[in-house]
């Protein structure tokens, strides 16, 4: 049976499991009593909704209950910009023009689990696992923001069926120890050069290269201070001093013997920047790093032309093949999930081969 809570509507339990309390929120037009209904899985949630219901109403503000996917997600987007980053922010917003361009003229409370998953498999065609895998993640917050505010019953995204990777999903790649020994041997003893071996050494983001100063590298070349990491803002590099790109970002990393020559070299470059662009005082364009650094591999042969962050994958790789500790690697790489290292390793054949030699041991000791 329905009880009443002090007046205000009723509260239930539906069929489906959910309990459901429905107040009175006005008058239409016509003098007929408009309710509005709120639901969660138990009764303190629900009462929680409808208390936060009634503190939105008395602070003015009011969701159109046909709210469209387009308008909404814009208020979602808008209230998230205090929450990340200025940069995620920014990042966020072609991710948003994805979901938008699909579902803007949808009604919120229409979009149901199967329209999830024929619009993921639809993004498959043409965007990359990683786009796809971050649409999801945003339209799931999208519409658990929605379910919160009682504008839908339940979040579609949850009950959606997820995709399977594709196996021709590019990997993460490094250099293999070949081309590691190929890079130190042939790279020039210039600025470019000394700045691939410390990146390959040290598995420094190019964010946070073109920030090294005087002071963030010790004057034997021993530890780099990672202090500062360049941001991209609507295109544009953006330095803020003090600016990582997580907390964990700010870290000393021991620089290995065979490239601290490199590491005192660029030292004695600094100006105020190791990189220091066009204009005065501000850091190098990462365009015109990436372009000058791609220009370098192709002098080397037998080195492949992988990206300038292929440098900080290597280092993981090697320090992996050393039996480095996870937490160890992560701390010196400055990411915050375990997770996201294990995604940088790659089992080089000279790391299998001594797996399989050690295995083999085991095997024959019992």
């Amino acid at each position: 049976m329905a009880k009443r809570l002090n007046g205000e509507g009723s509260i239930r339990k539906r069929p489906d499991g959910l309990w459901e309390q429905t107040i009175m929120v006005g008058y239409t037009p016509q003098g007929k009593r408009k309710r509005k209904s709120f639901y969660g899985k138990t009764q303190k949630i629900v009462k929680d909704k409808v208390e936060e219901f009634k503190r939105q109403q008395a602070l003015g503000v009011t969701i159109e209950p046909d709210i469209r996917f387009s308008e909404w997600a814009d208020k979602w987007y808008e209230g998230h910009k205090t929450q990340v980053s200025m940069v995620t922010y920014e990042s966020y917003r072609y991710t948003l023009k994805i979901l938008q361009n699909e579902l803007g003229n949808r009604k919120l409370k229409s979009i149901k689990p199967l329209d999830v998953e024929h619009l993921l498999k639809k993004l498959r065609e043409y965007k990359s696992d990683s786009m796809v895998t971050k649409c999801r993640g945003m339209l799931y917050q999208i519409m658990h923001k929605a379910e919160a505010n009682d504008l839908i019953v339940k979040n579609p995204v949850r009950f959606a069926d997820k995709l399977k990777k594709t196996e021709s999903e590019s990997k993460k790649d490094s250099f293999s120890r070949e081309e590691v020994a190929l890079l130190f041997e042939y790279l020039p003893k210039d600025k470019m050069g000394h700045t691939i071996r410390l990146m390959i050494g040290t598995g420094l983001r190019l964010q946070e290269v073109v920030c090294l100063t005087k002071e963030t590298i010790e004057r034997d070349g021993s530890v780099i201070r990672v202090r500062s990491a360049v941001q991209m803002v609507k295109g544009k590099v953006i330095h803020d001093e003090g600016h990582t790109k997580t907390f964990k970002s700010k870290r000393d990393i021991p620089v290995p013997e065979i490239v601290r020559e490199s590491a005192v070299s660029l030292r004695k470059q600094a100006d105020p920047f190791v990189w220091t662009g066009t204009i005065p005082g501000t850091v190098y364009s990462l365009k015109s790093f990436r372009s000058k650094y791609a220009a370098y591999l192709e002098k080397i042969e037998g080195v492949r032309p992988l990206t300038p962050h292929c440098c900080r994958h290597t280092y993981v790789t090697l320090l992996q093949s050393l039996n480095i500790s996870l937490e160890v690697i992560a701390g010196l790489t400055g990411h915050t999930d375990i997770k996201t290292t294990k995604e940088y390793l790659h089992i080089q054949p000279e790391t299998a081969q001594f797996v399989s030699e050690a295995y083999s041991k085991a095997l024959s000791g019992l």
